[in-house]
């Protein structure tokens, strides 16, 4: 038996628009386009619906009796793949192409590409939140660190020399850093404040003699207040931006009772810089003071350095650091480090990666803040921010 119902056009359907219905006549059961206005075809049957071979048009043409408005065909690259979650979100151009506008700019959307913007989330697209652990100074393990000459009778002004003449110029070393951020948005327009902890550890693992000791271990913790620069005075000559300045206080110890006992506190003052894959970070200590009998290293600033600058860079897979502590008053003090990095996986550049350094001068350790050497070091570093 005949369905007496015929075709009904859909009610959001505007003149002038074209209907595609299915013609019983037709072996194939293709769909014919007719405009609006035209004369209505004859309703299809259950009989010549089951004889449509494609299933999307046989179901259309039984959705089609049934008084029911035809789905949307959706072409095959847009169908999903096996598997994906047709609920996640749009990617940018399904986004694109639904509002039918332009997408967001980059700052809004994705983080910046600045690599100190990165590192300190200057920017709102790169802020995380708080109390997110992440990488601070180099975290490495060099198993094989050699130095030029090693300290066997370290001592101070103010604390008598200690002995070890069975210390060896071949030791490991390793250092761990990481960092959190406290507060965020606090104060100043995106300041945050950040809290730090370094500790880096000379192990004598090849002096069998003295049962392979801990020849030295300073300890780092440090609050950093970091302010980003305003837009409108970042902008520096030959290309250059001013990122960021902060303000920073530290305490640094080697945990040793006297006479091996070494300490300092300080207050600092930074600012960041970048030009492309290039960053320049200065520092300037100011010690704060200690009662005298209490010092266990008064003359610490003359071979430590009272300042510190640091220039990065970062191109492809290679990172690369030149870090120079001066005295601002002679040249003969302070200290120069050199380090490189490469990944150990190229597909992976933020996992391990081979680390190399290179250090010569004063203060590689507390210990030997007024003892001069130079060392090399090999291993890998971990954790990048």
């Amino acid at each position: 038996m005949k369905l007496k119902n015929p075709l009904f056009l859909s009610p959001a359907a505007a003149p002038g628009r074209v209907v595609l219905f299915c013609l019983g006549g037709l072996a194939a059961g293709a769909a014919v386009a007719q405009p609006a206005d035209a004369p209505a075809a004859a309703p299809a049957t259950l009989e010549q619906c089951a004889q449509i071979g494609a299933a999307t048009d046989r179901l259309n043409c039984y959705d089609t009796l049934a008084g029911r408005a035809l789905a949307p065909v959706v072409p095959a690259a847009q169908q999903p793949l096996p598997g994906e979650d047709t609920n996640a979100a749009p990617s940018a151009p399904s986004l694109l192409a639904q509002t039918g506008g332009p997408l967001p700019p980059a700052s809004a959307s994705a983080s910046s590409s600045s690599l100190l913007a990165k590192f300190w989330e200057l920017d709102a697209a790169d802020k995380r939140g708080v109390f997110n652990f992440v990488g601070y100074q180099p975290n490495y393990v060099q198993p094989l660190h050699v130095s030029s000459r090693v300290n066997r009778a370290p001592q101070t002004p103010t604390q008598a020399a200690v002995l070890a003449p069975d210390d060896r110029r071949q030791e490991a070393k390793f250092q761990l850093s990481l960092r959190t951020k406290f507060l965020q948005d606090v104060g100043l327009p995106g300041g945050d404040l950040w809290g730090a902890f370094t500790m880096q550890t000379m192990w004598q693992v090849y002096n069998h003699a003295d049962s392979r000791p801990f020849r030295n271990t300073d300890y780092q913790p440090e609050l950093i207040y970091v302010v980003p620069t305003a837009p409108g005075l970042r902008a520096l000559p030959f290309g250059w931006q001013w990122r960021f300045t902060q303000l920073g206080v530290a305490h640094q110890s080697n945990g040793q009772s006297d006479p091996l006992s070494r300490s300092w506190n300080r207050v600092y003052l930074g600012a960041g810089f970048e030009r492309g894959n290039w960053t320049f970070i200065t520092r300037l200590n100011k010690r704060l003071g200690e009662r005298l009998e209490n010092d266990n290293n008064p003359d610490l600033l003359d071979y430590r350095g009272k300042a510190e600058f640091t220039l990065g860079w970062s191109s492809g897979l290679h990172t690369a650091s030149l870090q120079h502590r001066s005295t601002l008053r002679s040249g003969n003090r302070g200290s120069t480090t050199l380090e490189w990095s490469y990944p150990v996986a190229r597909e992976q550049p933020n996992g391990l990666r081979w680390y190399l350094q290179l250090f010569s001068g004063y203060g590689e350790t507390l210990s030997d803040y007024n003892f001069r050497q130079t060392s090399v070091g090999a291993g890998v570093s971990f954790l990048q921010f």
